[in-house]
């Protein structure tokens, strides 16, 4: 894996922001980093955990997967998903409900599905995973600027993030591994199977070959651009690949868009992967 490392770090070398990743080749158990320790604003990388823990949740009986949520008003004042721009006072199941929060990343879901876990909950599912550099600080996410400081945001680590998605998997199939995430082999493979379903497809799987199944989560925020996820070769998990962007400019040098700059860094980064683990 050295020299696929070497050349993830020139790429990133190459740009005027801030990446930091962590990778791990599932068929050798080999990880390498860039700054995977470092704590970086989630953005909606955080719903991952979210996910879990409202499964974690649904596992000791305290919600149901078929219970109906109300979609109120009072959640739909922010700028991701869909549910912001429907009339207020429908339901939908929760299973429905974290499905739009995952797979449009829909922050009207994700500012209910927090309450009816209770945020306190999810960081102690957090905690509890080993998940110790990730700090959720809210349901719904603030409006803030560029110049924004850690404290005011949920903040995680590429390392923590390639952990949960790696307890997932081996949830799928594992029931002790399944245990530690409080949930069941059949949680996991939903959780797994959501994860599947994104719809938001600009950034891991872009270079990618068409079709090819990635578990994944992505996120923006005023400062950067990330994803998160497993990436496979038909049922095959070949390796988990989390990337985060930071301090992204609004334009580089030469004009090009700082959003379309960071999306380009990760879908070549995972097409490296890609090329050098077996995918090729």
């Amino acid at each position: 894996m050295n020299g696929l490392v070497k050349r993830l770090n020139a790429l990133c070398d190459g740009m005027p922001f801030q990446t930091s990743w962590y990778l791990k080749d599932l068929g050798s158990g080999a990880q390498a980093d860039r700054l995977g320790a470092v704590p970086v604003p989630s953005a909606s990388t955080r719903k991952t955990s979210i996910l879990m823990s409202a499964l974690a949740a649904v596992h000791t009986g305290k919600l149901a997967l078929d219970q109906k949520v109300t979609i109120e008003a009072r959640y739909q004042d922010n700028d991701s998903g869909t549910f912001q721009f429907l009339t207020p006072g429908f339901w939908i199941t929760l299973r429905d409900a974290l499905v739009m929060m995952i797979i449009v990343s829909d922050n009207t879901c994700t500012g209910l599905v927090v309450d009816l876990v209770g945020l306190d909950n999810v960081q102690r599912y957090c905690d509890a995973v080993g998940m110790k550099s990730t700090i959720h600080r809210y349901g719904m996410p603030p409006k803030l600027s560029v110049g924004h400081s850690l404290e005011q945001v949920t903040t995680t680590t590429p390392q923590d993030q390639g952990l949960l998605l790696e307890l997932i998997l081996k949830g799928t199939t594992d029931a002790a591994v399944a245990s530690r995430v409080q949930c069941t082999r059949e949680l996991c493979r939903l959780g797994l199977d959501i994860l599947s379903w994104q719809r938001l497809k600009t950034r891991l799987p872009s270079q990618l070959p068409l079709g090819t199944r990635v578990a994944h989560k992505t996120g923006t925020g005023p400062r950067g651009y990330n994803d998160a996820g497993i990436v496979f070769k038909g049922d095959r998990a070949l390796y988990i690949l989390t990337a985060f962007t930071e301090n992204v400019p609004a334009a580089l040098a030469d004009g090009t868009p700082g959003f379309a700059a960071a999306y380009q860094v990760i879908g070549r980064m995972a097409r490296m992967a890609w090329d050098d683990l077996g995918g090729a």
